[in-house]
């Protein structure tokens, strides 16, 4: 799970120019379409160049982190996606609410690529693909230009691992050629969340923050997610609200963690909730810490602590079809640890 490439056609002098302007948490195919959406060619702008299409697509790979979910989602099935290599309980490289809607389209398990050491770029090529997606991924430049010899590549809008889950269906859409499509799936979920986070009013305004994974045997520094991790962010959609605290060590816009010695742990003060990944014994080691336990959350034990290696804790970092499967879940979680807020 992130913390984390043919020669695109050139475009035509009469192209029709639809620029997607990366813009985290806000930007959507109907904020910046600037021509009849189903014009083609296609150009979409990302942080790694210009991706230009000149058809719509009817071979889609994708690679990294969830973006399968996407085109999946809108009822395409790709011919290559990542497998799973985090919270894949069963080992089938294929989490369980992808597999749900996998059985929905009576669909077969795509060709999965392994990302153990990185994108597999001749299986990729395998596939065949017209499209590769990867708005949410960790591409470098030079990934995304070995990816852009075998097909054109959507990458993400600003920055590795950072992109918003309402932007990881905008730019996978547009490059799916199903941009108004992926406006209204985009609709439906946030509905979806609005109606589920009413049933917990206790959530509204608590503020939360995301501890990264905690060693229990080396408790001499904190490490935390920051404002600018997709699953810090998540929390503001469920009511919840980002730390002062939080908001001032996420001044680096590249950085979605940061680090500080638990010595600093009161900065913390300001902290209602923590979500971390864990079990019961990880709750009662920082509660045993003549330090951590100093912070509000930890001494008032709202602490949400999920099975890292578990669908659950995967699925605490937003993406289109997690979010569904996940949302009641979580909320009763993070609703039990607001209740014992102070």
């Amino acid at each position: 799970m992130p913390p984390r490439r043919p020669l695109i056609a050139a475009a035509a002098a009469a192209a029709v120019v639809m620029t997607l302007a990366g813009c985290s948490g806000s930007a959507t195919a109907s904020d910046t379409a600037a021509a009849p959406r189903d014009g083609y060619p296609i150009t979409i702008e990302h942080a790694l160049g210009t991706t230009t299409l000149d058809a719509k697509p009817e071979r889609v790979a994708t690679v990294n982190w969830a973006n399968h979910e996407v085109p999946l989602a809108l009822g395409v099935v790709p011919v290559g996606m990542a497998a799973a290599n985090f919270g894949d309980d069963d080992g089938d490289g294929v989490l369980p609410w992808v597999t749900e809607k996998l059985d929905e389209l009576g669909a077969d398990v795509p060709v999965l690529f392994d990302e153990t050491d990185g994108i597999d770029f001749e299986a990729v090529a395998d596939t065949k693909p017209d499209v590769i997606l990867a708005a949410y991924s960790g591409l470098t430049q030079e990934d995304y230009d070995t990816l852009s010899e075998i097909a054109p590549v959507v990458a993400y809008p600003e920055a590795p691992w950072a992109t918003s889950w309402r932007d990881v269906i905008a730019f996978n859409s547009e490059g799916l050629g199903m941009a108004d499509e992926g406006d209204t799936l985009i609709a439906d979920i946030d509905k979806e969340i609005t109606d589920a986070v009413a049933a917990y009013p206790q959530l509204e305004g608590k503020s939360t923050m995301f501890l990264t994974h905690v060693d229990p045997t080396d408790l001499s520094e904190v490490s935390f997610y920051t404002a600018n991790d997709t699953r810090s962010a998540f929390f503001e959609d469920l009511g919840l609200s980002t730390p002062a605290s939080v908001v001032e060590a996420s001044s680096d816009d590249s950085a979605f963690s940061g680090t500080i010695s638990a010595e600093q742990v009161d900065i913390f003060a300001d902290v209602d909730i923590i979500v971390t990944y864990g079990d019961d014994e990880l709750i009662a080691t920082l509660e045993g810490d003549p330090l951590l336990s100093q912070m509000p959350a930890v001494a008032n034990n709202a602490i949400v602590a999920l099975p890292g290696t578990s669908p659950l804790g995967t699925a605490a970092n937003p993406t289109p079809l997690a979010i569904s499967w996940v949302l009641d879940d979580y909320l009763a979680l993070l609703a039990e640890a607001a209740d014992k807020t102070t």
